[in-house]
């Protein structure tokens, strides 16, 4: 894309590792590209936001990139933005329209980049969007080159939760904006409660809006707000659930009935863990020191 540092990416050496791994070939796997094509409508991957009851889920989820964009400040033609586990590029592509600025899309399944980038070129927008594969543990980027760091639903997946910030303190401005939203427990959540929820994603914790506090201060960030819509990821996630059931002979015959079964079951443990509180979503803005 013309504003932003070339890379070369026949240098990269990927080295994913664990859960990274583990995600990155989900997310390339035919049954989730073709589940959250369907149910998503290829643009988004992430909780959505819902002020009606027949909102769609990517009626929802366009709500979420909305809200999430009007929070941030100053951003122009000349805004470098690098959108970090970035799925179907939704974002930058409503951030790259809204704003005429330039954004990196960082994300590593390639089934993902693939349609990413035939997005970018149906709905001309590809010279504003570069679309890289790579990890947010190791972002394929030079220090501090973007103003805006961006990231939805993403952060949860990796193993090594602190040194995804380092990187993000290390290619961000002094004075950048980092935003972001993520599946979180509560702070004070009980030990051993979302088994259920981790063993379905492959985790062995969640972040919080404690760690995320903490980590991001002694980085050098300041805290700009936590937004709580944690109401949302409940009825996100049982919505999703009713549209699985509800469409249930359409979706299996795109999709293997084991993955959609294991998908319903699956959401009923994030519905219930978060109707019992144990669980936290929201858009949180840190400001780079």
């Amino acid at each position: 894309m013309s504003n932003t540092p070339s890379l070369e990416r026949e240098t990269i050496q990927h080295t994913y590792t664990g859960v990274v791994k583990t995600a990155q070939e989900y997310y390339n796997s035919a049954d989730a590209d073709r589940f959250y094509a369907t149910i998503w409508g290829g643009e988004d991957i992430h909780i959505g936001m819902y002020t009606h009851p027949e909102d769609s889920v990517r009626q929802a989820s366009q709500r979420t990139v909305i809200t999430m964009a009007d929070t941030l400040q100053h951003v122009d033609q000349g805004t470098r933005v690098i959108d970090i586990g970035a799925g179907y590029g939704g974002s930058a592509r409503y951030l790259a329209r809204r704003f005429g600025c330039t954004v990196a899309c960082v994300n590593l399944s390639e089934t993902q980049n693939e349609r990413n980038r035939r997005l970018n070129q149906e709905q001309q927008l590809a010279h504003l969007i570069d679309v890289v594969d790579g990890s947010f543990e190791e972002i394929p980027y030079d220090n501090g080159l973007f103003d805006i760091v961006w990231s939805q639903d993403a952060i949860l997946h990796s193993g090594n939760r602190r040194k995804v910030i380092e990187e993000v303190r290390r290619v961000i401005k002094p004075g950048g904006e980092f935003i972001l939203s993520d599946p979180m427990q509560s702070d004070d959540c009980p030990e051993g409660v979302l088994q259920p929820v981790l063993e379905r994603i492959h985790l062995d914790s969640l972040a919080s809006v404690a760690f995320y506090r903490a980590v991001t201060s002694e980085l050098g960030f300041d805290m700009v707000q936590f937004l709580d819509f944690s109401a949302h990821l409940v009825t996100h996630y049982r919505h999703v659930q009713a549209e699985l059931q509800r469409r249930y002979a359409e979706i299996i015959s795109v999709v293997s009935q084991a993955y959609v079964d294991r998908m319903i079951t699956g959401l009923g443990h994030w519905v219930e863990a978060g109707q019992n509180g144990y669980l936290r979503w929201g858009i949180l803005h840190f400001r780079a020191q």
